[in-house]
């Protein structure tokens, strides 16, 4: 009978004993909180990131429409001037990142990522037949879904650009949820050029 009171006042003594719950409560939920945590952090970095690369790109894009920009950056032309200056001022936050850069210019804001547009549409059809008369945007004698022409164009040609920015991600989100990886951050804007020469007056052509 002792060994059997003995092990009913061991079993009532540690049934009491809240020594430890602490730690082992904090483990039910320590993966949930650093999932939360690290999301918060991951959300906040890419705002951030977000908001520098369009910042650089706005500048650059400003600064690219006047007739002889100084980018301070390397490069044959200007294209290639204002890919270095994106990069240059987005490496400051960007860690191991990748760019893609694409640069057109347009006749104007309007044509921003449309067709050309017809002049004469012989059967009504409220698109582009063989034969049918469009303004022939980008010059190249042909009817494009895309009016655009590649490079910052001239004066007063209006310019898109479009950057995406690649890296690692920060913080290893990606190991708690389903994402990507990396961040794709984008940033795009459309300016016009100064008008220090006349812009040209596009042709009308019927192929």
């Amino acid at each position: 009978m002792r060994f059997l009171d003995r092990v009913k006042r061991t079993a009532l003594a540690l049934r009491e004993n809240r020594k430890g719950a602490a730690a082992t409560e904090f483990a039910l939920v320590a993966a949930p909180l650093m999932a939360t945590l690290l999301g918060c952090f991951d959300l906040g970095y890419q705002a951030y990131l977000r908001s520098v690369v369009q910042g650089a790109l706005n500048d650059v894009a400003r600064t690219a429409s006047l007739e002889a920009p100084e980018l301070n950056c390397t490069g044959t032309t200007v294209v290639a001037q204002v890919e270095c200056a994106i990069k240059r001022r987005s490496d400051i936050v960007a860690r191991k990142a990748t760019y893609e850069v694409r640069i057109r210019n347009y006749f104007d804001f309007v044509g921003v990522g449309r067709s050309e547009k017809l002049v004469t549409d012989y059967n009504n059809n409220g698109r582009y037949d063989p034969g049918d008369c469009f303004i022939d945007l980008n010059e190249n004698g042909a009817f494009d879904a895309n009016a655009g022409r590649e490079g910052v164009g001239s004066g007063d040609d209006v310019v898109f650009y479009e950057v995406t920015v690649r890296m690692p991600r920060l913080f290893p989100i990606h190991q708690f949820i389903n994402t990507s990886p990396n961040y794709a951050i984008r940033g795009e804007t459309a300016i016009r050029n100064q008008p220090y020469t006349r812009q040209r007056v596009p042709p009308t052509v019927c192929v």
